[in-house]
């Protein structure tokens, strides 16, 4: 039986949590369930399945909200300038670049889960140790020149 998340408060009518997943987070995992599910009924080689996966990025980045959007555009020229090996596809419906089908490294929409900025984050994968603690994920609030120099650096560094 599912259960919900209430407090002794709350009525329990309109619970947001459920098993200890909010909506949101249901949401990107649903998402993710239809990718891999249309990965899976892409017909071709593994290079044709990667190439029709690429065109899935601009497709949802065209969906997002303007301020997410003009933010996510860029980060994607950035890391395809930075790592032109690195392949574009969704990764629980937000833009990711992987390589050998593994992901690096996320943008993730400050609207998709109502947060206050965006956020580039990247996997156990990259290459972004130092010493014994690092940074694996940024707030993303704007770009600047500098900023976009950074990101860069953090892609380039990150691939190895």
């Amino acid at each position: 039986m599912p259960t919900t998340n209430s407090s002794a408060g709350n009525s329990g009518t309109s619970a947001e949590q459920y098993n200890g997943f909010s909506a949101d987070e249901r949401a990107a995992m649903k998402e993710l369930a239809q990718e891999q599910k249309k990965a899976a009924s892409r017909r071709g080689s593994r290079a044709e399945k990667e190439a029709a996966a690429e065109h899935d990025v601009p497709a949802k980045i065209a969906e997002m909200p303007e301020a997410d959007r003009v933010l996510a555009e860029r980060i994607h020229a950035i890391i395809k300038t930075a790592a032109p090996d690195l392949t574009p596809k969704l990764w629980y419906g937000m833009p990711a670049y992987a390589r050998d089908g593994k992901v690096l490294c996320h943008f993730q929409s400050a609207q998709k889960f109502k947060s206050r900025y965006a956020m580039l984050g990247f996997s156990d994968r990259a290459a972004l140790d130092d010493g014994a603690m690092w940074p694996a994920s940024y707030a993303l609030k704007e770009l600047t020149s500098a900023g976009e120099e950074r990101i860069g650096a953090l892609v380039r560094k990150a691939v190895g």
